[in-house]
């Protein structure tokens, strides 16, 4: 924040008179930088959600559909996208709703409150997505173990050997681990992205919190 930084050692360095202009200039500036980054915000959830859409049209071939309807979980898997897809629209949404709302503000506290809303709206987002991936993730999972030939095979092979405990075991964790890698790659992944937005955003509501004083 360079322009920043120099405007606040400019308002420092001035008379009690004119405090208020400099005051109002630096205003001025976190609005403007509020204002842009819940765009990047909004333009970020947009690309996101054309990307992981083109991915699962890339991957649901007939032999997708069929793997899906040999598992039973056809039915499912398609209700669970439509809600999927109507939940992030709605978000996407409020994230337009944001910007539009945060770019006409006129006073300190309430560009301070917008900049609040937004970031539970985000952080709302991350939280949905996590358990959404996780939710298909333990669908899958589960539905697999009940109708993957070749598992169910295995199966009863474990069980008619005495190991049927044991094979739990190492399913559910194997199933545990995979599930923690994969919530932890999205984790990081929104990290990386939404993360240092929601830190810039949170860095301006800092410097407007000490105008509002």
């Amino acid at each position: 924040m360079e322009e920043l930084d120099v405007l606040k050692k400019a308002w420092k360095n001035q008379d009690a008179s004119y405090n208020q202009v400099s005051e109002n200039d630096i205003y001025a500036m976190l609005h403007r930088k509020s204002s842009s980054i819940v765009k990047w915000i909004l333009i970020v959830s947009i690309i996101e959600f054309v990307f992981w859409n083109i991915i699962s049209f890339a991957f649901s071939d007939e032999k997708y559909q069929n793997k899906l309807e040999s598992y039973g979980i056809e039915d499912i898997m398609f209700i669970v996208n439509v809600i999927n897809y109507v939940i992030v629209v709605g978000f996407i949404y409020v994230f337009y709703k944001n910007y539009r709302s945060i770019s006409t503000l006129d006073s300190t506290s309430k560009l301070m409150q917008s900049i609040v809303n937004t970031r539970k709206t985000v952080q709302y987002y991350i939280w949905y997505n996590l358990f959404i991936v996780t939710l298909t993730i333990i669908i899958s999972i589960v539905m697999m173990f009940a109708h993957n030939p070749d598992i169910i095979s295995m199966m009863n092979e474990q069980i008619s050997e005495g190991h049927e405990s044991i094979f739990i075991f190492v399913c559910v964790l194997v199933s545990m681990a995979f599930i923690a890698l994969v919530i932890g790659v999205f984790w990081l992944f929104y990290r990386l992205i939404y993360g240092i937005l929601l830190k810039k955003l949170f860095a301006n509501y800092k410097e407007l919190k000490k105008i509002e004083v």
